[in-house]
C-alpha cells in the first residue's frame, strides 16, 4: 500500500475475544500502535497487547474509510463484522455505499 492509500481495518485481541475497527494509511504501524499502549490508558485497545490484523477493506480515500469504520461500528455486531470477512458481497456493497 502507498503512501495516501487508507484502508479500514479489523483487529482482533484473542485474550480479549474482541474486536477494534479503525482506518489508517499505514496497517503495520497502527497494529504496532495498537499493541504498545501508544493510545493511551483510555483508548479501548489498551486493554490488550496481542491485538492481529482481522480484516482489511482497500478504500479509496480517507472519507471513504472514515465512513466505512463509522458503519462497521454502528452496527455493534461481532456476527456482522465476521460475515464481512466470509462473504465478500457484503464489503462491495459498503464500498459503493460511498464513493467519492
Amino acid at each position: 500500500m502507498s503512501k495516501g492509500d487508507y484502508s479500514c481495518y479489523v483487529i482482533y485481541s484473542p485474550s480479549l475475544d474482541r474486536y477494534y475497527i479503525g482506518y489508517t494509511e499505514n496497517i503495520e504501524e497502527r497494529i504496532n500502535l495498537h499493541n504498545t499502549g501508544h493510545f493511551g490508558g483510555q483508548s479501548f485497545t489498551h486493554r490488550a497487547s496481542d491485538w492481529m490484523l482481522y480484516f482489511l477493506i482497500p478504500c479509496t480515500s480517507i472519507n471513504q474509510a472514515v465512513y466505512i469504520e463509522s458503519r462497521i461500528k454502528k452496527m455493534k455486531s461481532k456476527i456482522y463484522i465476521e460475515n464481512l470477512k466470509k462473504y465478500p458481497e457484503m464489503v462491495e456493497k459498503l464500498l459503493k455505499s460511498y464513493i467519492d
